[in-house]
């Protein structure tokens, strides 16, 4: 089995936002894993994440034939719901045009 390496002090890069919500008991040790390392907790739970996908061969064996066959990735998504929305009595009839003679 791997172990988990993290790097002192290194924890700048490009991030993009997830939010979720975690065990107490989780969010405390990534605290202190940061506090440990001299790193933010944005890093450390970026470098638990990347471990931890790495570690599903699996996936990555999906990931792998998704980049060989971009079509399959596109059909695998989920269609976005259309949204509608009723038209109201008011919108749907013009409104009456008065016109005065001076």
């Amino acid at each position: 089995m791997s172990r988990l390496k993290l790097q002192h002090g290194v924890s700048r890069i490009r991030r993009a936002k997830l939010q979720s919500s975690i065990d107490q008991t989780i969010a405390d040790d990534i605290e202190l894993m940061a506090s440990w390392s001299n790193n933010e907790t944005q890093y450390v739970i970026n470098e638990l994440l990347r471990f931890a996908i790495a570690q599903e061969e699996d996936f990555l064996k999906y990931k792998a034939s998704l980049a060989v066959n971009p079509a399959r990735a596109t059909g695998s998504t989920k269609p976005e719901p259309v949204q509608t929305r009723p038209i109201s009595d008011a919108t749907a009839k013009p409104l009456p045009v008065s016109s005065t003679n001076a």
